[in-house]
């Protein structure tokens, strides 16, 4: 147990919970402390968990990022102080430091009920902080390949999505914590991962942009994938086809991918009025699959913060690494890349890293200049990539490459941090005068930085 963490004795089961240090809130009168199963699900759940990918950071990211509680307390009948009084019960909670909860989505162990269906892999591992820094808040997401390699104690070598196999959450959030720079894990979440089709179902789809045609048949998934490229309202079969795809040379790391493609078109439905009528469904769904150590105040707490957050407050980066060689390892495995791990931990969880790396003298920064950097054309009109290619050099951007055009038009130029490097994504966006810069991993993954080619610069181009 962490020092300074305070243990409380919950009403109805009898179990210790621990009470996060940082947690604040004035005295709300009616409010139980015994949270109604519904409820938790609905916190941690509304909004399309249970496929293999994405399950436990839609979960978390829609039910905490996106102001839900502007239209759920309609639907909570149980608690009648926060229906009553709405918002300002709500805005009595609130963080007083920064929190780091690890979210797994867990395959679940076919013929087990009750907690024993939250035994197998972690097929999705996210690792989220939510930050309420003066001035700063922030969500900062760190999705962990399932493949990456790590050490698990009295196991050895292993896959991270082993960890909760051999000890539950508790032993995964341990890996997780001395993988990543000792990183505090302050709570867990753990999903299914079964019930993505119908809760994409629940929401009437989700409308997401497929880059390419994906038809085959997948035989270890015992899945039939059929996928035309283009804009699609994509329904709980097709979305599950979008998040399994393997078709490509990316793996597990292409899979990572598209979980971002998909957490950003749920946000967008979940936002939409059209789903309130939809809100008891998605309860329902969601109440029986959620495992988690969190009480019911910091559950508040977390809301009240993440509804005041902006669209731009949200960051998303991937663990780096490489595929593991042939013949490397008796496994394939993501290995971690040290260097970019440590900037990643400083710069999205406030983690600094080792005295060995701090002392080392030749763990020296790469320029901005020389980081690889891809460049798409999104334009619809050849060779624009190529001429941001020939700018950027004039601007001593040098360690340039043209990747295979964007298939969608994007009117506004798109500079995605790839490794989550916005200091030097903003030094590019001010190279080009042009562009928006945000933080995820739906680039060319062997980039430091992806630029999609927008209709601005064409229009810049033509004007010159």
């Amino acid at each position: 147990m962490t020092q300074g963490q305070e243990v409380n004795k919950e009403e109805g089961n009898g179990k210790p919970s621990v009470k996060l240090p940082g947690i604040q809130r004035q005295s709300v009168s009616g409010v139980t402390k015994k949270l109604p199963v519904i409820l938790k699900g609905f916190l941690w759940g509304t909004g399309f968990m249970g496929t293999t990918l994405l399950s436990a950071a839609v979960g978390t990211w829609l039910a905490l990022y996106t102001p839900l509680s502007r239209i759920v307390l309609p639907f909570l009948p149980s608690l009648e102080s926060l229906k009553q009084d709405g918002l300002q019960q709500l805005g009595s909670y609130s963080l007083g430091r920064p929190v780091n909860i690890l979210v797994m989505g867990i395959d679940r162990v076919e013929g087990t009920e009750g907690s024993e269906m939250f035994d197998g892999r972690s097929d999705t591992m996210l690792l989220v902080r939510f930050d309420p820094t003066l001035g700063n808040q922030q969500v900062n997401m760190l999705s962990i390949p399932r493949d990456t390699q790590v050490i698990i104690p009295e196991q050895g070598l292993a896959k991270i999505n082993d960890a909760n196999v051999y000890g539950g959450g508790e032993l995964a959030a341990q890996v997780v914590s001395e993988t990543l720079n000792d990183v505090p894990v302050d709570r867990f979440v753990r999903l299914t991962t079964d019930t993505f089709k119908d809760l994409v179902d629940a929401v009437g789809g989700v409308n997401v942009f497929v880059p390419q045609d994906m038809k085959y048949r997948d035989e270890t998934q015992d899945l039939d994938i059929d996928l035309e490229q283009g804009w699609q309202v994509l329904d709980g079969d097709q979305a599950e086809q979008f998040a399994r795809f393997r078709g490509d040379q990316y793996g597990d790391i292409g899979r990572v991918q598209r979980q971002q493609v998909l957490l950003k078109a749920l946000r967008e439905k979940i936002q939409s009025p059209t789903i309130i009528p939809r809100l008891p469904n998605l309860i329902s769904l969601i109440q029986e699959n959620i495992d988690t150590n969190l009480s019911w105040e910091e559950m508040l707490a977390l809301m009240n913060f993440s509804r005041q957050l902006e669209q731009d407050d949200l960051n998303m980066v991937m663990l780096p690494g490489r595929f593991s060689d042939s013949g490397e390892y008796n496994r394939s495995y993501w290995i971690i890349a040290n260097q970019e791990k440590h900037k990643v931990m400083q710069d999205f969880f406030g983690v600094e890293p080792p005295l060995q790396v701090l002392g080392d003298g030749n763990s020296t920064a790469i320029a901005p200049q020389r980081l690889r950097i891809a460049i798409q054309n999104a334009t619809g009109e050849n060779g624009m990539a190529g001429e941001m290619s020939r700018y950027l050099s004039q601007e001593d951007f040098t360690n340039t490459y043209l990747a295979r055009d964007y298939p969608d038009l994007l009117d506004q130029t798109l500079i995605i941090a790839q490794r989550g490097d916005f200091a030097a994504a903003n030094l590019l966006r001010e190279a080009i005068g042009m562009g928006r810069v945000e933080s995820s991993s739906v680039g060319e993954i062997e980039s430091d930085i992806t630029i999609r080619v927008g209709r601005d610069w064409l229009q810049r181009e033509n004007a010159e």
